[in-house]
This record gives C-alpha cells, structure tokens and sequence, in this order.
C-alpha cells in the first residue's frame, strides 16, 4: 500500500468519509427547474472550465460517476478503486466552483444552492470487495455509495452480460447483497447477466436499479435488459436508465435519436414513467473521430473496443447540452411536464433517498 493511500485511509475512515467541499456562494444556476441527475456519466479529471460551464448551462444538477477501471481484480482492484476515490476526492476538493461530493440525497440541494454538481459515487464492478465483506464498509466510509454485481464476465457474485453460461447470483453474492442493503449502498445491476439480474432484484429488500442499458424488446444486444426484469425492477422499487451508447440502441447512425427515444418509451411502458431514468454512460465532451481518440479509446476498453460500432454517441447528443435535447424531445412526444421531470431525475433521487439517505 502506498503512503499516500495509506494516509488517506486514515483520514476517511477517521471522518466516516463525509468530508465534502465547501459550499460557496449561492447561484441562480442549477437552483431553479426540474432536477436533472444522470445515473451513470463521465466527468473526466481532465474536464477543462468551459467544458463544466457548458454542462452546467445544460441543467445538470447531479451524476454518478464510475471511479476506476472494472476489468482489474483482486488485490490490485481494490488498490486502484482506493486510488480513485483518493484522486476524486482531490479533484471535487480543487474546483469547490464546480462539484460537491456527494454521499446524502440532501447534498444535492446543497450543490443546487451553490452552482455547483453533486458528484456520486459508483464502482462498475464488485472485484473492489475481493470476498471481504468488511470491504463494503471501508468503501462505504470513503463515500462511496454505489456498485454494480458484475461487469461483463463472471467475478464471486455472480455472471456478467458476455458470460457464456449465467448460473445466477452465487452464495456469496447473495451474501453481498444482504451487506449492502444493510449498509445503505445502491446495488447496480448494469453489465449483468439476465438470470443474475434476476436473483439479485428478488434477494435484495432495497431497491436496485440498472443506471445505464438499452431495453432488448426493442434492440436485441448483450448489454440490454428484458421486459421481465424491467418489470421486475419496478416492482422492487427501483430505476432503469436508459443509456446513450449508440451501438446498444441501433445499427443505424441516422435517425439514432429517435431510435433513443424508442428505448425510453418501452421502458416507461414496462416499468412505468416512476421507473425510468437518463444513465447516459457518455462523455460530454464534442467527440470526433481521430485517430489520437479511437487510440485513447482502445487503450481504455481493451477487448472490449470494436471499431465497428464506433462512434458510439448519437449525432445530437455528442456534447455537454445533451440533456437539454433530451427534455426536449421528451416535450415534443408528449410526456407530462410531471413525467419529464420523473425521467430526467425525480427517479433517481426518489430510490436514493430510499437506499442511501
């Protein structure tokens, strides 16, 4: 363990991890309109202030953000999930003008009051715990309030969405459910196998949510989610955002954005408006295709870059305003202002305020 993570475990676990940057001066922005809190999106430490201004302009209030890279394990997977947290924390402390760390649904009123966006915290993946339940509350104390079972392959808990064979939620994900519902950190289930998903939403007696796929019904992929589990979802209490990863929403480039909007209307048709979310799993930034970004991207995804299905954003929500043409298409098909607001965060504040406090 490095001194530097060693220092800081000392320090968070001192302070129960809710040391959170200052709030400035109150602003207009963010404080007036609906809420909008994306469940699953980037916000790269390399974000410039322009680019944060823009995505302040759009009307984000809060996201949850993944820390580190999900295809690691063991003792190294815990180390570099330690690391994030460290350098995240680091970061939001830098820019007291853009972030807050937030760890209660009540920080978000607080980045509200101060022009700021209230930054929750995800791990994309369970390798983090090892089968070191005590793991939960050490992570737990630095802030972290949310986890996916799986990513796409097979770990202790259970099988992700690439699996050959899905067995199910195993003994010790069972186990890990039941310590997160008692410690009070979201189960994600993005990335997991269908029948793991299905395991997981009838152990837990929290609501869960998957915070970034696409609905199969409509676009057969890997990383899509079934009506049945939707369904399921809903009556566990939880949410489902609807992702903006073009390749599990459509082969098509043209016409992409209604194609979006497909997968949010059968979601909502499954599982009810109170059941749906935006889980962009996107960068804000204006992505165009060069070399030096599909290099960046390869380096990033490992065997998971397919050059044949970039680029993955949609043409009008490649960008920091992309949630402001998301409520806007949601006005122009007709959704209730009371529903929009529901989709465009409501939902996801409602199962954080139920799971996390």
């Amino acid at each position: 363990m490095s001194p530097d993570r060693r220092t800081f475990l000392a320090g968070a676990l001192a302070t129960g991890g809710m040391a959170l940057s200052g709030i400035g001066r109150a602003a207009a922005q963010g404080a007036a309109g609906p809420l909008i809190f994306d469940a699953m999106g980037e916000m790269r430490l390399e974000y410039d202030g322009d680019l944060i201004k823009q995505i302040k302009a759009s009307g984000l209030n809060a996201i949850t953000v993944t820390l580190t890279d999900p295809k690691v394990s063991g003792q190294r997977a815990t180390d570099e999930a330690i690391d994030a947290v460290l350098a995240h924390d680091q970061h939001i402390k830098a820019h007291p003008e853009w972030f807050l760390k937030a760890t209660r649904v009540e920080d978000i009123e607080r980045a509200r009051a101060a022009g700021q966006i209230a930054v929750f915290y995800l791990y994309q993946n369970s390798v983090q715990f090892q089968k070191d339940l005590d793991l939960v509350d050490m992570f737990y104390s630095l802030g972290v309030r949310s986890s996916q079972i799986t990513y796409n392959y097979q770990n202790w808990a259970g099988a992700g969405c690439k699996e050959k064979r899905d067995g199910g939620l195993s003994r010790f994900g069972g186990e890990l459910v039941e310590k997160m519902n008692e410690t009070g950190m979201l189960i994600d289930l993005s990335h997991s196998g269908m029948t793991t998903m299905a395991d997981t939403i009838a152990v837990s007696k929290s609501p869960v949510c998957i915070s970034h796929t696409g609905i199969m019904s409509v676009f057969e992929n890997e990383r899509n989610t079934t009506d049945e589990n939707l369904r399921a979802v809903a009556e566990n209490g939880g949410f489902v955002g609807v992702c903006q990863i073009r390749p599990f929403l459509t082969h098509g480039r043209e016409g992409a954005l209604e194609d979006y909007f497909r997968h949010i209307d059968q979601a909502v048709k499954v599982a009810g408006v109170e059941h749906v979310a935006i889980g962009s799993d996107r960068d804000h930034r204006v992505i165009t295709m060069t070399d030096e970004y599909l290099a960046e991207l390869k380096a990033e995804e490992g065997e998971n870059f397919n050059p044949d299905e970039w680029p993955l954003f949609i043409d009008e929500l490649n960008g920091p305003r992309r949630m402001e043409v998301i409520l806007a298409g949601l006005e122009k098909r007709g959704y209730a202002q009371a529903d929009i607001e529901k989709i465009m965060g409501g939902n996801v504040l409602r199962v954080y305020r139920d799971v996390v406090g």
